[in-house]
């Protein structure tokens, strides 16, 4: 507990900073800029494809279905797999998060590696994946949120997303870490890591494979590359794990497969696997490892010192913002699921004219993200005039004259399934 609580003081007005920022980014930049100059399979839509995931505030699973989203309305292989790389490692609340426990250094390192990774990913697929051509559709929702809301009304929104949505959906991720990191620091034996921590190579392999198959979210996997370092593991093998476990996991392997094809996944998965490795092998034997190093040996050598006011401060209020989102994520029974409906009977007007109403079970969501793609795609199909989509029943609720299959195409066009 002792080293979960000094991980959580050194990180919480990080967070808190990061969270902040994502929710003024997700309520103030118009949605439909992010849908724009990715058709053509070339590579200035891979650059725009990259350009636009910096400021998108998505966690590691949200941007799946927002990839596909945009594989949909028309944007190339090579661009949603530009977006699909670089988007998780940019946003600023890991950035921010990576300052803030591994220092400026590795806080530079860890986007400038996902930018190269992705240009050079989108490229590959551009060369030799097969070219599709996806369905372009006109998005009610999307006209719906080109009227955009007055500032208050944004402010509130910035707030819900920062400190509800989104940590309902890496809040899960970001406890385990510290606690896989807490785990590893106090019980595991330095013993267990001396082969590694003179074999680069070794440590690298390793750690990628055990890396690749797990979900590891771009906050949450930042305690456990510094309970590596902490180890004596190299600077690389921790950046390997930061690169590969939010980008690479079962869940983004089996949706890239199943909506854009074999060849694609596996340029995806070498560009990923590659750029890890070439980034690794750099810090480790090109770049002082001082440099890297500095911000641990610095936390070691006051680990002992009494922690500043303010960050127990943010630690308690980082808490309360996760229980709180948490509690409401998994224990909240709130109605029909829609975003602007708050019942909790089936009384609401969500449930009128039922005889026009359809109601699915939606598979594969697992973030808020997930919920808002699959309630975007829904609301593109002709004949629906409004649906929502409850993340915690896994069910949408769907109004208008419209037929199950075509409802089933839309959600399993980005990726996910639908059962009656």
């Amino acid at each position: 507990m002792h080293e979960i609580i000094d991980l959580m003081n050194e990180m919480s007005p990080y967070l808190l900073l990061g969270f902040l920022l994502a929710g003024l980014m997700r309520a103030f930049v118009p949605t439909h800029l992010y849908h724009r100059y990715l058709g053509k399979p070339n590579f200035r839509s891979v650059v725009n494809a990259m350009l636009l995931s910096l400021p998108v505030p998505l966690c590691s699973c949200g941007v799946i279905p927002t990839a596909m989203s945009l594989h949909r309305q028309g944007a190339s292989k090579g661009a949603s797999v530009s977006f699909l790389i670089a988007t998780p490692q940019t946003g600023i609340d890991s950035i921010i998060a990576t300052y803030s426990l591994m220092g400026l250094p590795f806080a530079l390192m860890r986007p400038l590696a996902a930018i190269v990774t992705s240009l050079l990913g989108g490229q590959l697929v551009n060369w030799f994946g097969k070219t599709s051509n996806p369905t372009t559709t006109a998005l009610q929702a999307e006209k719906a949120e080109e009227e955009r809301p007055g500032f208050r009304a944004r402010i509130r929104q910035a707030l819900n997303y920062a400190f509800v949505e989104m940590m309902q959906d890496i809040g899960r991720w970001l406890v385990l870490g510290l606690i896989i990191a807490g785990l590893i620091t106090a019980y595991v034996p330095d013993s267990v890591f001396a082969l590694l921590a003179g074999n680069t190579v070794l440590s690298i392999l390793v750690v990628l494979v055990c890396a690749v198959p797990m979900y590891l979210c771009a906050t949450g996997s930042i305690p456990i590359a510094v309970a590596l370092m902490l180890k004596g593991l190299s600077p690389g093998t921790a950046l390997v794990l930061l690169m590969a476990g939010p980008a690479v996991n079962v869940a983004s392997m089996l949706v890239v497969r199943k909506v854009m094809g074999l060849r694609t996944l596996l340029l995806y998965l070498l560009s990923i696997v590659g750029g890890a490795i070439g980034f690794a092998l750099t810090i480790d034997y090109l770049l002082p490892r001082r440099w890297f190093t500095a911000q641990l040996e610095a936390m070691q050598s006051c680990c002992h010192e009494h922690t500043p006011w303010f960050n127990i401060a943010c630690s308690v209020l980082l808490l309360l913002f996760l229980i709180h989102a948490l509690w409401r994520r998994y224990f909240h029974r709130g109605g029909c699921g829609h975003e602007h409906c708050h019942c909790h009977d089936e009384a609401c007007h969500c449930h009128s004219h039922e005889d026009e109403v359809l109601k699915l079970h939606i598979t594969g969501m697992s973030c808020n993200h997930c919920r808002a793609n699959v309630e975007r795609a829904i609301k593109a199909v002709p004949g629906v005039e409004s649906a929502g989509v409850n993340l915690t029943e896994a069910q949408a609720i769907i109004r208008g004259k419209v037929s199950p299959e075509s409802i089933r195409q839309a959600v399993e066009s980005i990726g996910f399934g639908v059962e009656d």
